[in-house]
């Protein structure tokens, strides 16, 4: 007979490999269901969308899957692991206004914070460390602004400077809470372009967004939610009215014929 630790370790070691396996998942805020028994995984190397009305349970999954919620059942697994035992290899962007932007801290000061997981927290980064941020805040375009207090920065330049920070992690799977939100058209092509270049990489992003227009053109997968798994798979299969209008409960006709 298994103790319960091999028991646990057991069902620890699910054997998948990939970036994001999700079963059965459940949760709830005050008894009140947020997300209701959903399963679905995430291939490698996609740039995958998540997709909902208000209220969906979109930002609660990505707060499941990274252990800052317990679930009421199921789980979700990073790379066939808890989130806690790889937690190196994920990169988080949150939503912009789930942040204090009037910490007193530099552009360059939040990237590095990126970092302070290989490095441990009583470890001071160096040179080494600083050009790597550097580096990254030039990806994003923000090398200029490097020693300017985050508060100080525009809306579409502090989504960046968190981009760079989750550069500077240096992750293979990246989890991004609605980084396109309240940034402009030119902002928007830049993140788009810099998560382009990850799955070039072979880097898996997934991105909750809010524009359904843009779904086509910026993903390849796409992950259908309204409290429950409505749809998930590549775009050009389920990306379609029936499924949208079934998480919506309306008429998306704007939508191109399938």
């Amino acid at each position: 007979m298994q103790t319960r630790e091999q028991k646990s370790r057991n069902l620890r070691a699910i054997p998948t490999e990939r970036p994001l396996a999700v079963r059965g998942l459940t949760a709830a805020y005050h008894d009140k269901p947020v997300l209701w028994d959903v399963t679905f995984e995430v291939p490698e190397g996609e740039l995958v969308a998540v997709v909902g009305p208000n209220g969906a349970g979109k930002t609660t999954l990505l707060k499941l899957v990274m252990g800052l919620m317990q679930p009421a059942a199921g789980r979700a697994l990073v790379y066939g692991r808890p989130f806690s035992e790889v937690r190196q290899r994920v990169g988080y962007v949150p939503q912009r206004g789930t942040v204090d932007w009037d910490f007193p801290t530099s552009a360059l000061d939040v990237v590095m914070m990126g970092l302070y997981g290989r490095l441990g927290w009583f470890r001071r980064p160096g040179r080494k460390e600083r050009e790597k941020a550097l580096e990254c805040l030039e990806k994003v375009g923000l090398t200029p602004f490097a020693e300017r207090q985050i508060s100080q920065l525009s809306g579409g330049q502090q989504q960046r400077v968190f981009l760079a920070r989750a550069l500077a992690q240096d992750a293979d799977l990246y989890l991004t809470d609605e980084p396109f939100a309240a940034v402009d058209y030119k902002t928007e092509r830049a993140i788009v372009e810099l998560l382009r270049e990850l799955k070039s990489q072979g880097k898996t992003v997934i991105v909750v967004h809010h524009d359904l227009g843009t779904v086509p053109e910026y993903f390849d997968r796409v992950v259908i939610l309204n409290r429950t798994l409505v749809a998930e798979g590549p775009v050009g299969e389920v990306f379609n009215k029936e499924n949208l209008s079934e998480a919506y409960g309306g008429n998306v006709s704007y939508l191109a014929e399938s």
